[in-house]
């Protein structure tokens, strides 16, 4: 840039000054490399008419160190006076030479000037302003707003609508709130600790982010000025500033509209991007700042991991204004962890709104109301393709599709997309999500070295406890276990983690320890009052009785679950769990409920469905029906699925392989049953793993192969050598194994 500027100079000013070019080569290489070494030949000696003030302005323009050159039109402007002043009154050096020379060179000196100062400015501001502008591998750290009104309306309020403007944007990229939180914890910080100028500087530092974007409001009569400053985050230098005024507090939020649309253009994003990605404030969000207000403490709380704290908050920001969007959706998709119900109503709601808002939020809102509202996972996974494609960098949508992909079972396009996820922004969720990624695909020193990781980089969650009891569990590790649950004691996820212990207590048969454990789990989510959560709990429970053999506790089970809650996976286990029980009537009405209530749901129709008729086919000895009704289960069997609430039992797998029993097909059957133990990563503690062993060694019985069926016998019955003796399914194991010897 410097080069360009010298030579502009030179033919502008020394050229038409002396006559000659003040640096000569073959080439441009050559001329560039004399005029970044070489002095030109003083102009007076080639001119002795150019005066020595006005060869000193010359020579000031021409100055190599841009910190020694003029470095605004108004210096230039004032020595051009000064001097043309001193010529026509004789003060100066210039008066000394003849009239008629000095006006000669007056003529000529200005307009040389002028002209090379401007071409000289004008080289300066665009090099100075490309050097500002950020390109789109930069991030930006948001300060808390400088809210020097008093009024505490403003408070988290403006950073939350700046941060919804800033992020439609394609080009610029905001370090998101949950990264920002773990970053102040690595600093010793507090999660609640405002964000300061300086506190936001080190956060910058600490992320690798080039600016930090710091917000002021202040009072001005009955008038508010809102500022927008992005600063160099190493260097302390102002990229770009943005000032807007408000007429009263109800325009404030299309002031910091306008401000924040100015600034991006300032930050190097192009004019067709800043028009297309450019809904209004007041759209995209609330006119309300009240409910903004709630609604920005309620996303606070959430990104803070305490969803429970932040469900009255969202309320609260729908209630003051009844077509807030992200509002629903916000509070929908933290309902769609454990009350479906309610997260449908919700989502429903937002989808209905979702023109209003602004283009990630709409792909947001869309994709939620795919995911968990309808269930079509097909249609949730062309909008989470389209929303990477849209904003590449968002990390979001690869986490949603690598959810997307867990439910169709494949576990491999999962893992990339979490993968992809954490490369784009580390934190303890997808930590958790990526030792889970490891765990199904049966790689766990990969998950066992990736969970040290995150603990010792200080990525730690509740979600990545309950991944590290699933790696004891399947490394035999009692005492591991053992400690996760005591990690979890008083915590939130205690009811989870007893759900958890509940099923691995009856992995080993021991029933009447599992009822104790689960009965804790239930009793905490009902008193959280997450009633389908709680329902859930109990069905995991009443599906264990069916597959022991306790029929009438299992539909006694499944009468406390519809109690709880008629959630559609709720429900769906609750039909399988009376399929299994022989309580075909009931079984077939809550099938035809949930076809009629749900019909685009992809889990529904093609898990849940057919495996209830398949189970109901079974009962009536019907085993090539069954084996043809779980033909559409099958691309999705290896799948989280339904049955369980965190992962995958197989169990359309395990009733394939017992509809082959029955059929005394002995090698199909063993070849399903040892497909559920090769995938002790997916299957983990359901009794299905347990089971698949009692499994295989009806099969070789089948198949007149004694001495391996001994062998499978013995396998389940030392798994269940502490279980519960008086367990229907044990009992006929037992004996079965007696006729063998």
């Amino acid at each position: 840039m410097r080069e360009r500027i010298c030579s502009r100079l030179e033919r502008s000013s020394y050229e038409m000054a002396t006559g000659q070019l003040p640096f000569r080569g073959e080439s441009s290489a050559v001329i560039f490399r004399e005029i970044l070494d070489r002095t030109p030949v003083p102009a007076v000696r080639l001119n002795p008419d150019v005066p020595p003030k006005l060869e000193e302005i010359i020579n000031k323009a021409l100055e190599k160190d841009r910190n020694l050159r003029y470095q605004h039109a108004s210096e230039i402007r004032t020595d051009l006076q000064r001097l043309k002043r001193d010529s026509e009154s004789g003060r100066s050096a210039v008066a000394e030479a003849p009239a008629a020379r000095v006006g000669k060179l007056w003529k000529i000196a200005v307009p040389v000037l002028l002209v090379a100062l401007l071409v000289a400015g004008g080289f300066y501001y665009r090099s100075h302003q490309q050097s500002n502008r950020l390109t789109e591998k930069d991030t930006i750290v948001l300060s808390d707003f400088d809210n020097k009104t008093g009024d505490a309306v403003f408070d988290d309020t403006l950073k939350q609508g700046l941060r919804v403007q800033l992020e439609q944007s394609p080009f610029l990229e905001l370090v998101s709130e949950r990264r920002v939180i773990e970053t102040l914890k690595l600093m010793g910080r507090s999660p609640e600790d405002r964000l300061t100028a300086n506190v936001t500087r080190e956060v910058c530092q600490r992320t690798g982010s080039k600016a930090m974007l710091n917000g002021s409001i202040a009072g001005l009569g009955s008038q508010y000025v809102i500022g927008l400053k992005a600063v160099n985050c190493d260097t302390g230098d102002v990229l770009a500033e943005a000032q807007e005024q408000a007429a009263g507090k109800e325009a404030v939020l299309k002031a910091l509209d306008n401000a924040a649309v100015s600034l991006r253009g300032k930050l190097g994003e192009s004019l067709s991007t800043v028009q297309k990605f450019d809904k209004p404030l007041e759209q995209a969000t609330t006119a309300s700042l009240e409910a903004l207000q709630a609604y920005s403490l309620g996303r606070k709380t959430v990104v803070a991991g305490d969803f429970d704290a932040a469900v009255p908050l969202l309320q609260r920001a729908i209630r003051l204004d009844p077509n807030f969007a992200m509002a629903y959706a916000s509070l929908g998709n933290i309902y769609s962890i454990g009350e479906t119900t309610l997260a449908s109503e919700n989502i429903k709601k937002a989808y209905e709104l979702r023109e209003q808002v602004s283009e990630p939020e709409k792909f947001y809102i869309e994709g939620i109301y795919y995911l968990h509202a309808t269930g079509d996972l097909e249609k949730a996974r062309s909008i989470y393709e389209l929303w990477a494609q849209v904003y590449p960098r968002d990390f979001v949508p690869q986490n949603y599709l690598a959810v997307i992909f867990r439910e169709f079972g494949q576990h491999d396009k999962a893992l990339e997309h979490t993968r992809e996820e954490r490369r784009l922004e580390v934190n303890g969720v997808n930590y958790a999500a990526l030792v889970n990624r490891y765990i199904y695909l049966n790689r766990l020193e990969e998950a066992q070295a990736t969970a040290k990781e995150a603990q010792a980089k200080n990525f730690d969650s509740p979600g990545l406890h309950s991944r590290l009891y699933l790696l004891a569990f399947l490394q035999n590790d009692a005492a591991g276990m053992k400690q996760q649950v005591d990690w979890a004691a008083g915590k939130p996820i205690e009811d989870e983690m007893l759900d958890l212990e509940a099923s691995t207590v009856a992995y080993f048969g021991r029933l009447k320890k599992a009822r104790e454990v689960f009965s804790r789990a239930v009793a905490l989510a009902e008193r959280a009052e997450n009633k389908e959560t709680a329902a859930q709990y109990e069905a995991h429970a009443a599906w264990r009785e069916a597959l022991f053999g306790n029929a009438a506790e299992a539909q006694e089970r499944a009468a406390a679950v519809l109690a709880l809650s008629t959630g559609r996976y709720v429900q769906c286990n609750a039909a399988l769990v009376l399929a299994l029980a022989g309580d075909e009537a009931r079984a077939q009405a809550l099938a035809g409920d949930l076809v009629n209530r749900f019909p685009a749901d992809t889990e529904v129709r093609f898990y849940c469905l057919p495996t209830i008729h398949a189970q109901l086919a079974l009962n009536r000895n019907d085993a090539s029906k069954t084996i043809e009704l779980l033909q559409a289960a099958a691309p999705y069997e290896l799948g989280e699925g339904v049955v369980q609430l965190y992962y995958s039992c197989f169990y359309p797998v395990y009733l394939r392989g017992e509809a082959n029993l029955a059929s005394g097909q002995g090698a199909a059957a063993a070849a399903e049953f040892q497909k559920i133990l090769d995938h002790r990563g997916l299957v983990q503690n359901c009794p299905t793993g347990a089971l698949a062993r009692l499994g295989l060694a009806r099969a070789y019985v089948k198949q007149g192969d004694t001495a391996r069926a001994r062998t499978a016998y013995q396998d389940f019955l030392t798994l269940w050598k502490d279980a519960d003796p008086d367990i229907p399914i044990l009992k006929e194991a037992k004996a079965e194994y007696v006729k063998l010897q």
